[in-house]
């Protein structure tokens, strides 16, 4: 049933008067179905079957016989938690949440242990902690008295205290050894004990609103009539002199996308759709492939943001509808965009079709055709996000383009005549880079490039300067070159705001032009950005949007634009080999049909392309595992980097270079992703002042290591239909910090020099509601959030904790925390100080986390209970820790099962969850 469906029954009179006669609301989310004709629901698994040999199967799989062992061993620790044979264990082993003023000090509570049966003689012989993580609890025990007997008229009392100076959440099991005298028998009693150290106020505020409850998403019903809104004025600012393809998923892709697992999908569209080698001829074919399978998985993410029984507020002919998460791009929605509109009880396929006008905080404005009526401020609609699907026709129409050269797409290794009797470069017009090898190497080389070269690669790691190598290039190629032009790229408009900002000083507005897209908005532009673009002077319009400068356009000698939004020159007529240079910057974030949008459809045989990147760190945003599987996720950059023209040993200097001076880490910062990523190449050159600035810092376990891990052991939860997940243990400790830096004397730190990194959109939004009122003004995002931005204090939340070792996977715990340039990103943000809040129990199943904790532990910057590891051993790169974890548990959990009848247990798949996070990115 649909939702609208949905919503039309519970509104029925048969569902009413039932609901009524029940005493239960009549507006209830509706349920899986646990019974349905010629099916088999699995209780145990939430799964339904569709055949009696689907359930057959199900019985032998992984996830089933787990699912069954833990059931088991649930069973038999509840069968251990019942008092028996007469013996009664009375005491509160729950100590709640404890301040953790009050448990640094220890807290107690007193326990009983007593009989009703008359005649009954028990000894208690032993009492014994058996915790299941392996790390200290901070519990203990101690009897009050010297007596052991329990009897009818004699109990035994003891204290068990909790005494904890850490942030967390703490657990042991509590063993009570007992013997019958009369029968001369053993037997045992078990009691769970837990204590939660943090605040109370903030666990209560920040506390799941209601219990996670998977969303059930059920196939958007179909749109058979839809009423065509009024296009918005920004569609025709820019007099494009074609029309774009309309470039549809081909039906016979959506149905093999529609149904299978993804490796089973992903070897369907491989054998039927792609080609078997990569080549100019099958390279438009190739490509646009994985952009409709990416494209079928934007569409069906957008249904995640469907709203249903929303209210429209009207002002001045637009109907306003409010959309949570809009100021974060959850969805991302820009002027222009489709927006369909359902009005409560309409037939299920008549919908209205919104444009949109205005972008607001929270909210958007909306147009619709004049039949649109009956609008009241009551009144109940259903809210249907539409992908924009210009960017990925524009896209399309460059994979089209007859521009095909091998040299681009395939460069091989061949030399290159780069003139070198010319002389060298006598002036920089910035210093730093000539006194930098590497750097004034890219300028040389680049400036040297003859026409119609293989693209020209700046291999630039974090913090090494890359921009401003492209901006030196930039302006010396003007400088050697009066017949010059360049168009510059980025895949971001804050990437290329930052082109003009660092251009700016040295090129006026009648030398460069700053192409934004007619659907930005002005607000969203710096300052100094604005003066170098353009606006559409329309007194007949209100929005006045961006535009170009027809008459002038061909006279800048720079154009700065979003790599998607570069079409715009081809759109107007300019024609190929107009520009001499293609600079594209963090082209290691686009995706090969991005990047190479600007060069299929402006570059002639002459055009010589220089990109800048780093393949090491985050790529393109992939929304579908299967586009990902196939290979969308390479960028244009690394998959050049990846051939022999680009080796570094053999041709740097020659097709690329590799800077290596880091001017943003402290050297115990930087070490660590550079032996990992860059071959321990990077040579630290930051200002001392800048790099120092944390050092001998009270936080600092030692004072000259500016890392600081800081074990939690807390629990990761979900709430509502929401399943990102979040971590308030973690949060109230990176709570800490900030408090603790804010009001340090010495160390006294503004909200804008920190920056916390967490992978999980729900913490994101946990972490800032605990900041609220304090420090609003730090930025809370995530790691995507912060590529190319630095920040002289990073902390990160790396969230996932696993309370059972038994019950859950323990690398699908980890999730996309464990991801090697997720990683890479996170921890080389930081100029002086890095502190990671984390459990490192689930972090050290990754080999590369458990190198890097090794790496904090082993240099005394580690907090909070120790690794139960050896942090001296070794480290295998593919070392399957989570087994050596799981095994041991296993162990443990052996010693207690076999006094339980032998029970056997195995690890519980969950679901990750991680889709959700994934952010949307603004490409226009």
């Amino acid at each position: 049933m649909s939702q609208s469906s949905w919503n039309q029954h519970i509104r029925g009179i048969k569902h009413t008067q039932r609901a009524q006669k029940s005493s239960v609301p009549t507006n209830v989310e509706p349920r899986l179905a646990m019974s349905v004709p010629g099916q088999i629901f699995c209780e145990l698994c939430m799964v339904l079957l569709k055949s009696k040999k689907k359930w057959n199967k199900h019985l032998q799989s992984d996830l089933h016989k787990r699912k069954e062992a833990y059931v088991s061993y649930k069973a038999a620790l509840d069968e251990a938690e019942k008092d028996k044979n007469g013996i009664i264990v009375e005491g509160d082993f729950d100590f709640g949440i404890v301040d953790p003023s009050q448990a640094s000090k220890g807290s107690s509570v007193t326990v009983t242990l007593k009989t009703a049966t008359p005649n009954s003689r028990v000894i208690l012989e032993a009492w014994k902690f058996v915790s299941s993580r392996g790390i200290s609890s901070g519990f203990t025990i101690t009897p009050q008295d010297v007596n052991r007997q329990i009897t009818l008229r004699q109990s035994v009392k003891l204290n068990v205290a909790l005494k904890q100076k850490y942030i967390g959440r703490y657990e042991d099991r509590l063993e009570f050894v007992l013997k019958d005298v009369q029968l001369k028998k053993q037997f045992f009693i078990s009691r769970s004990l837990r204590a939660i150290v943090g605040n109370k106020e903030d666990h209560e505020r920040l506390k799941p609103k209601a219990p996670y409850v998977p969303k059930k998403w059920t196939k958007r019903s179909a749109e058979t009539n839809v009423v065509e809104g009024v296009k918005p004025p920004t569609v025709k600012t820019i007099p494009y002199i074609g029309k774009l393809p309309r470039a549809p998923i081909p039906s016979v892709i959506l149905t093999i996308l529609a149904e299978g697992s993804v490796k089973e999908i992903t070897a369907h569209i491989k054998r039927t759709f792609m080609p078997t080698m990569l080549n100019s001829d099958t390279f438009s074919r190739h490509f646009r492939t994985l952009l409709w399978v990416e494209e079928a998985r934007m569409e069906q993410d957008l249904e995640r943001y469907d709203i249903f029984n929303a209210t429209l507020t009207k002002d001045r002919g637009s109907y306003y509808v409010a959309v949570p998460g809009l100021a974060e791009k959850r969805p991302s929605v820009i002027i222009g965009d489709r927006i369909l509109v359902q009005q409560d009880g309409a037939r299920e396929g008549d919908w209205y079709e919104g444009f949109v006008y205005f972008v607001r905080q929270t909210e958007v404005g909306l147009r619709f055709h004049q039949s649109f009526k009956g609008w009241t401020p009551g009144k109940r609609y259903h809210i249907r996000f539409k992908l924009n699907r210009i960017p990925l026709r524009r896209q399309h129409q460059a994979m089209d383009m007859v521009f095909q050269e091998d040299r681009v797409l395939l460069p091989m290794n061949a030399p290159i005549d780069y003139n070198l009797h010319r002389g060298p470069i006598l002036r920089y017009h910035d210093e730093n880079i000539a006194a930098n090898v590497q750097q004034k190497q890219a300028v040389t080389s680049i400036v040297r490039m003859p026409p119609g070269s293989p693209p020209f690669i700046i291999f630039g790691p974090f913090g090494t300067g890359k921009t401003s190598t492209m901006v030196e290039a930039m302006l010396q190629v003007l400088d050697s070159n009066s017949e010059a032009r360049i168009i510059a790229c980025t895949p971001s408009n804050s990437a290329a705001d930052l082109l003009i900002t660092k251009l700016s000083s040295k090129l006026n507005t009648e030398t460069m032009f700053r192409f934004n897209a007619p659907s930005r908005l002005r607000i969203s532009v710096p300052d100094d950005v604005m003066q170098y673009s353009y606006i559409k002077d329309d007194p007949h319009s209100e929005i006045r949007p961006f535009a170009v400068p027809i008459l002038k356009i061909k006279r800048f000698r720079v154009v700065v634009s979003t790599c998607v939004s570069a079409s715009f020159a081809a759109g107007i007529g300019m024609p190929r080999g107009h520009f001499t240079h293609i600079f594209i910057d963090e082209a290691g974030q686009a995706t090969e049909p991005e990047a190479l949008l600007p060069v299929k459809t402006i570059a002639d045989p002459n055009t010589n392309i220089i990109l800048a990147g780093d393949p090491k760190q985050l790529g393109p945003i992939i929304r579908s595992p299967i586009a990902r599987a196939l290979g969308l996720h390479v960028s244009y950059l690394e998959r050049l980097m990846n051939r022999d023209a680009y080796n570094i040993e053999r041709n740097s200097g020659n097709t690329v270079i590799k800077l290596l001076q880091n001017y943003r880490s402290h050297p115990a910062i930087l070490k660590f992703p550079s032996e990992q990523f860059y071959s321990g190449e990077l040579q630290v050159c930051g200002e001392a002042a800048k790099i120092n600035r944390y050092l001998r810092c009270s936080l600092l376990p030692n004072p000259t290591f500016p890392i600081v891990f800081h074990a939690v052991y807390g629990k990761d939860d979900r709430e509502a239909s929401s399943p990102s997940f979040f971590n308030i243990d973690e949060v109230l400790q990176v709570k800490q910090y900030v408090k603790e830096l804010r009001s340090s004397k010495k160390f006294r730190t503004g909200e804008n020099a920190i920056g916390i990194i967490t992978p999980y959109h729900a913490q994101v939004l946990k972490v800032r509601a605990a900041l609220r009122g304090y420090a609003d003004g730090i930025k809370v995002g995530s790691v995507e959030e912060f590529q190319g931005q630095e920040r002289p204090v990073i902390m990160i939340s790396t969230v996932r904790s696993s309370k059972e070792f038994i019950e859950y996977d323990l690398r699908h715990t980890l999730g996309f925390v464990a991801n090697p340039r997720r990683f890479n990103v996170a921890v080389t943000r930081t100029q002086a100080l890095l502190i990671i809040v984390g459990d490192p129990q689930v972090l050290s199943i990754d080999p590369m986390w458990r190198s890097f904790l090794n790496y904090i532990y082993n240099n005394n910057g580690w907090k909070g209970p120790s690794p139960d590891w050896d942090t001296t051993a070794p480290v295998d790169p593919e070392g399957r820790y989570d087994e050596i974890v799981r095994e041991r548990a296993q162990l443990d959990m052996n010693e207690f099962s076999s006094k339980m009848e032998e029970l056997t247990l195995d690890g519980v798949d969950e679901d990750d969850g991680g889709g959700v996070d994934q952010p949307w990115r603004e490409i226009e």
